[in-house]
């Protein structure tokens, strides 16, 4: 599986994860905000949370991580939690704005 190929495998497992207080997956809210993927299969993930003192904060990067170290091939998973920039609904893809009603 080639850089790409597993990106998009990696994007696949992202939204299968949501957020416990809104019903769309985390990537469609915006809150990954970088996927890099470095030799032999190790996976990089820069996301934020809605909100600093979001109660999910403990449980969405770790289960990112383990949909993530999930996928065939995958060697090693990094997630990293930053809140700079800070999240705004603009970062929500349409798909989540049409859903949450923000359309």
């Amino acid at each position: 599986m080639n850089d790409e190929e597993l990106k998009e495998e990696v994007v696949k497992a992202l939204k299968d994860v949501y957020d416990p207080e809104i019903p769309v997956d985390v990537y469609e809210l915006g809150l990954i905000y970088e996927i890099k993927i470095f030799p032999v299969n190790n996976v990089y993930i820069l996301m934020t949370l809605t909100s600093p003192s979001c109660p999910s904060a403990g449980t969405i990067p770790s289960e990112i991580e383990a949909k993530v170290r999930a996928i065939e091939g995958v060697n090693d998973v990094s997630v990293e939690l930053t809140f700079d920039p800070p999240y705004t609904t603009e970062m929500m893809s349409e798909v989540a704005k049409l859903e949450l009603g923000f359309m």
